[in-house]
């Protein structure tokens, strides 16, 4: 497994391993968003038979999973990294907004993302996959820094669209981590105006709107007693 982050050659072929919980999620967003040439397969390196398959690409056998002949790349940050390095992109910004992205990274993944986490996980996650009932108290825990978290976001998206610069950025990707799940979740976004304006600028992308449009992507198993608009079957 190559630890080298050289450009990727045009002729090498690229694979993105996904499934649709929320780091792959964010990881083919990215990737169809860039444009980047690589094929994607889903993957389940935790379903019976697929770990010893998986542990050479990622020890911890968590996806996303980037892999091209001799080396892969593990979590989806770097994997966000590469791409947009391989594309020639400023969606990962290397410029002077480079330290204020990663300051969104470092801080959202503490805070926000944390916060959104902790409740998706109780009342999406573990109801999936029937891990336990909902512990009630991490739940508000999980809004309390919620509210403290997005109120933080509100007060730096006055006069702005995006986090970083005037265009959207890796920053805004990954700060939305959870918020496709929100129909589970129920965080209260629409408290805060201009956090609810910035998503649904997200939303109008279509690569984070629908990062799986036209891929074999078996759905999420169902949460129980919900109807989820983000998993509900194409009409016809």
């Amino acid at each position: 497994m190559s630890d080298g982050v050289e450009p990727m050659p045009d002729d090498v072929e690229t694979k993105l391993y996904f499934s649709r919980n929320p780091n792959p999620r964010l990881g083919v967003a990215v990737a169809r968003h860039l444009g980047a040439r690589l094929t994607f397969e889903f993957a389940a390196p935790f379903a019976p038979g697929q770990a010893e398959r998986f542990r050479p690409l990622n020890p911890n056998l968590s996806l996303p999973i980037l892999v091209w002949p001799g080396g892969s790349l593990w979590e989806a940050d770097a994997i966000a990294c590469r791409l947009s390095r391989d594309m020639g992109s400023d969606f990962w910004r290397t410029n002077d907004d480079e330290p204020e992205m990663i300051r969104w990274l470092s801080w959202g993944k503490e805070n926000f993302m944390r916060a959104c986490d902790m409740v998706h996980f109780e009342r999406g996650t573990k109801q999936r996959y029937h891990i336990g009932p909902i512990d009630h108290q991490v739940v508000k825990e999980g809004l309390k820094l919620f509210h403290t978290t997005a109120a933080i976001l509100e007060t730096a998206l006055a006069g702005r669209q995006w986090l970083v610069g005037d265009e959207v950025s890796y920053a805004d990707f990954r700060m939305a981590t959870f918020l496709p799940f929100n129909d589970v979740a129920g965080l209260p976004l629409g408290d805060y105006r201009l956090v609810d304006r910035w998503y649904r600028r997200l939303e109008a992308i279509d690569a984070w709107r629908d990062p799986f449009e036209g891929l074999d992507a078996p759905r999420l198993p169902p949460v129980p007693g919900r109807v989820e608009p983000h998993e509900a079957a194409p009409r016809l």
